[in-house]
C-alpha cells in the first residue's frame, strides 16, 4: 500500500489525461508527490477544438487549459518540461531528457502519441504540417487565410475538420483519402457518405480511394503528386493520418505493448506499479472484452479518474462507454458504445437528411449508435441515444427505426 505522505506517483505526459489524472489524485486525497513530465511549456490542455474553434479564432489557445492558472498551481505538481527517457522498473526510477532521475511509488504512462508521418518524398518540406499540439496550431494559423491553397492529406476526423476550419476561413481545399470511404471503419458507410456530400456542398475538392505519392516544392508553392496520375498547387499541406503511440519507453521497461500499451480492467500493465491511461493504452473492451485503443477526449476524460483510484492503491475497473463527436461546419457526428458488437444495424431517418443508426445484440439490447446531422437538430437526439447505449435498454428494430416513436419515451 501507499504512504501518500512520502511516495511520489510519476505521471509521464502533460496532456489531458495526465492532467486530469493529477487533479483527480489531490481530489481523492493523495497529498504525496505528484511529477508531471511532458514536452510541451503549455500546462494540460484539452485538444479537440485545435482543429475548430482554435483554428478559426474563435478561441483563444488558453481558453483550451484544463485549468486556471491558480488551480493549477494548487495541486502542488512538480512540472518538468522534458521527455522520459527510460525507465527502470526494478528500481522504480525514470531519467528524463534533461539528464534528472526521478523516483516514484507508481507511474503513468499517458503520453499520447505523435502525428503519424508520411512516408513519400517531400513530406519533411517546411510547408508540410501536422496538427497535434498548440505550437502545431500556431504555425498552421498563418496558411489559413482568404485565398490560400490548402491540401489536406487523411480523411479522417482531424482532416476534415481542418478542411471545414480551412472553408470557413475562405481557403480553397482540396482532401486526398486513401480508402474508398472518409473516416475510415470508425463510422458507417451511410454516415461518411452524408459527410462526404456536405464537404463536396461546401467547396472541397475530395479525391477518395486515391494516394499521395509525392511533395515538390514549386514557384507557387508545393505542388502533390497523386496515385490517380493527377497534380494538386498548394501553399500548405496538412497531414492527418493518425498517431503513433508512444510505447518505445514502456516497451523498453518490459511493459507489453501491441496496438497500444497493454493494460487490464482497471488500467494496469504487466509491470507492477505501472499503469497506463488515454490514447496511448489498448484496454479491454467491459462490453465484448475486445482489446480497443480510444484517441477521445472521453476517453482521457474518464480514465483519468479510475486511473488515479488505482495509482493510490485502489481497484476500479474501468466500464465507462466509448463516446466520440466530430464537429464539421454546422453538422455534428457521434458514435457511442461499442457498434462492432451489435448483430443487427438498424438506420433511423430523420428530418431534413439528418440520420441515427443503432445497433442491438441478439437480445435487441442497444450496443451502440452513431449519427450525423445538423447540430441544432441532432444534438438531442444523439444525448438519448448515448444515455440508452449506457443504460444497456432494448428495443426492437422496427420500433428503433421508426422517426414516430420519442426517443425519449424508450428511457422510461
Amino acid at each position: 500500500m501507499h504512504s501518500p505522505d512520502t511516495d511520489s506517483i510519476l505521471i509521464v505526459g502533460a496532456g489531458h489525461c495526465g492532467g486530469r489524472t493529477a487533479q483527480a489524485l489531490r481530489a481523492f486525497g493523495w497529498t504525496g508527490g505528484i511529477d508531471l513530465v511532458g514536452d510541451e511549456e503549455s500546462p494540460p490542455y484539452e485538444r479537440p477544438a485545435l482543429s475548430k474553434d482554435a483554428l478559426t479564432g474563435a478561441k483563444a489557445l488558453a481558453e483550451l487549459d484544463l485549468m486556471a492558472p491558480d488551480a493549477l498551481q494548487a495541486l502542488a505538481l512538480r512540472r518538468h518540461t522534458a521527455r522520459v527517457t527510460a525507465v527502470d522498473a526494478a528500481a522504480r526510477t525514470a531519467q528524463l531528457s534533461n539528464g534528472s532521475t526521478l523516483h516514484y511509488s507508481a507511474l503513468l504512462f499517458a503520453n499520447g502519441g505523435s502525428p503519424r508521418a508520411l512516408a513519400i518524398p517531400g513530406a519533411d518540406l517546411p510547408q508540410v504540417l501536422t496538427l497535434r499540439t498548440k505550437a502545431d496550431a500556431l504555425r498552421l494559423a498563418p496558411w489559413l487565410q482568404a485565398g490560400k491553397r490548402l491540401v489536406v492529406i487523411g480523411g479522417g476526423f482531424i482532416g476534415l475538420e481542418v478542411a471545414s476550419s480551412a472553408r470557413k476561413l475562405g481557403c480553397s481545399v482540396s482532401l486526398v483519402e486513401g480508402a474508398p470511404q472518409l473516416m475510415g471503419r470508425a463510422v458507417p458507410a451511410l454516415l461518411a457518405e452524408r459527410a462526404q456530400a456536405l464537404h463536396r456542398s461546401r467547396g472541397v475538392d475530395l479525391h477518395i480511394g486515391v494516394s499521395p505519392l509525392a511533395i515538390a516544392p514549386v514557384a507557387a508553392g508545393v505542388q502533390v503528386a497523386l496515385s490517380d496520375g493527377s497534380t494538386l498547387q498548394a501553399d500548405a499541406v496538412v497531414v492527418g493520418i493518425g498517431i503513433v503511440p508512444g510505447t518505445a519507453v514502456a516497451q523498453a521497461a518490459g511493459v507489453a505493448v501491441a496496438r497500444g500499451i497493454l493494460v487490464d480492467r482497471q488500467l494496469r500493465t504487466n509491470v507492477p506499479h505501472i499503469y497506463a491511461a488515454g490514447d496511448v493504452a489498448e484496454f479491454p473492451s467491459h462490453v465484448s472484452g475486445t482489446l480497443l485503443r480510444q484517441e477521445t477526449w472521453q476517453n482521457a476524460e474518464s480514465q483519468a479518474q479510475v486511473v488515479a483510484h488505482n495509482l493510490m492503491g485502489g481497484q476500479v475497473d474501468f466500464a465507462a462507454s466509448s463516446w466520440f463527436w466530430s464537429d464539421q461546419y454546422d453538422h455534428q457526428l457521434q458514435v457511442c458504445g461499442e457498434p462492432a458488437a451489435g448483430v443487427q444495424t438498424t438506420v433511423r431517418e430523420q428530418e431534413d437528411g439528418d440520420v441515427l443508426v443503432f445497433y442491438t445484440d441478439a437480445h435487441d439490447k442497444i450496443v451502440g449508435a452513431s449519427g450525423w446531422g445538423l447540430t441544432a437538430r441532432i444534438a438531442k437526439d444523439l444525448k438519448i441515444a448515448r444515455t440508452l447505449v449506457e443504460r444497456g435498454v432494448s428495443a426492437s428494430p422496427s420500433v428503433l427505426a421508426d422517426p414516430a416513436t420519442k426517443l425519449k419515451s424508450l428511457l422510461k
